[in-house]
């Protein structure tokens, strides 16, 4: 028992500094190729695959230090590449099947569709703008599953992904390696942060619809 046990660990620790090793390796192809490799990373993570918070990291990673311009390029190409990746994802959902129903049973597509009627576009610009472990993937499916325009699904998606990865650009430009450490040490802190900015906004927008239709019940009445 022990022996297999023993074995079971050195095949472990083979299996995640395997995984290191990958992961270093993409880090070090990306920061050679720069822009291009950013977006098939991005494409990559926002279809079929998921790096939790490599784009962030990347951005952060190869910002610092840069330009403005430079690191406008870089946000730019991971925006680029997000968009292509949920937009291919999107597809999938939009032609149902197999794939959708493994990853989304019925009491889940029921609750996804309430959420889709009661709070529109929100339901899926704020999961856009959310690190993780926010399952935005789910939402992107559901877009298509549910036939949201694909014109508002990508700008949309365009709008989330650059309030995200734009706020990493400028955070790595102005504070350098700080960001990196606010990245891996309160990234939790981060998503409360801008859930509740989202949330505050939401909360306007409807406090203001709900305004011009009393006004507009009260002109009718009169």
């Amino acid at each position: 028992m022990s022996i297999e046990m023993s074995m079971f660990t050195v095949c472990s620790l083979v299996f995640w500094q395997q995984i290191q090793e990958t992961l270093i390796g993409l880090f070090e192809t990306v920061v050679e190729y720069g822009g291009p490799a950013l977006l098939l990373v991005a494409l990559a993570d926002s279809s079929f695959l998921s790096i939790p918070e490599g784009n962030d990291i990347l951005i952060i990673a190869l910002s610092t230090g840069q330009s403005w311009d430079l690191m406008s390029y870089y946000v730019t190409m991971t925006i680029t590449g997000s968009v292509l990746g949920c937009t291919l994802l999107y597809g999938v959902g939009r032609r149902g099947g197999d794939f959708v129903k493994r990853r989304l049973s019925e009491e889940r597509r029921n609750e996804m569709r309430r959420l889709y009627d009661r709070w529109g576009i929100w339901t899926l610009l704020v999961p856009a703008v959310l690190p993780p472990p926010t399952p935005f993937k789910i939402f992107v499916l559901s877009a298509g599953l549910f036939r949201i325009p694909l014109g508002r699904f990508i700008v949309l998606i365009s709008v989330g992904r650059s309030i995200r990865y734009f706020m990493w650009g400028i955070l790595a430009v102005l504070y350098g390696e700080a960001a990196k450490q606010v990245l891996q040490e309160e990234m939790k802190t981060v998503g409360v942060v801008l859930f509740l900015s989202l949330a505050a906004v939401l909360t306007g927008v409807v406090l203001i619809r709900r305004r011009k239709r009393k006004k507009t019940f009260s002109g009718e009445a009169t």
